[in-house]
């Protein structure tokens, strides 16, 4: 059964991960707003527990020294400086399992809001994360705080190829009813 078309059901399945990207940059009052608009993602307590460093410009070259030498596969410098900007997005590390969870989960939440507020706007984005995310000495040089957890990396840009979208898995083989 398909659903019904709606706005946000086209977005949804219509938005692609963005592994080439335009050399245009993306102005930062978009990044802003688009930013304002994700974080209306649900979170528990209103703790907003997340917190954004935006790499642009020059200040890709921090962020990718970063990545190139903390990674555990080769990363090449000069192709990672063709995503016009990055995103990273990382949230208070709670003492608290549960509301570390909780926010971790809320941030996703945010994540995929920024990516199909981002689509309806013409902007592709790719979530990356590597393993060097957990590293402290990683977070330590981009700017992220050892009270903080990385949830990822989001390369951003005007996509300047869009791959068709790959088949789901059918809902029956998903879904459990309990009716009674």
């Amino acid at each position: 059964m398909e659903p019904k078309e709606y706005p946000a059901a086209r977005i949804i399945r219509e938005r692609r991960t963005i592994k080439k990207f335009k050399q245009e940059p993306v102005p930062e009052e978009l990044l802003r707003e688009l930013l304002t608009l994700s974080s209306w993602a649900p979170n528990h307590g209103m703790r907003q527990p997340w917190r954004f460093i935006l790499f642009q410009g020059e200040g890709r070259l921090r962020l990718v020294q970063a990545m190139t030498e903390l990674a555990k596969k080769p990363k090449d410098p000069a192709a990672l400086l063709t995503v016009p900007a990055y995103l990273a997005v990382a949230i208070h590390r709670s003492e608290h399992p549960h509301d570390l969870e909780e926010d971790i989960l809320a941030a996703g939440a945010l994540i995929q809001n920024f990516q199909l507020a981002a689509w309806e706007r013409g902007i592709g984005v790719k979530w990356t994360t590597g393993l060097y995310i957990d590293d402290p000495a990683f977070g330590e040089r981009i700017g992220v705080n050892a009270e903080e957890k990385i949830i990822g990396i989001l390369q951003v840009g005007y996509p300047e190829q869009v791959p068709e979208g790959r088949p789901r898995t059918p809902l029956e083989e998903k879904l459990t009813v309990v009716a009674e």
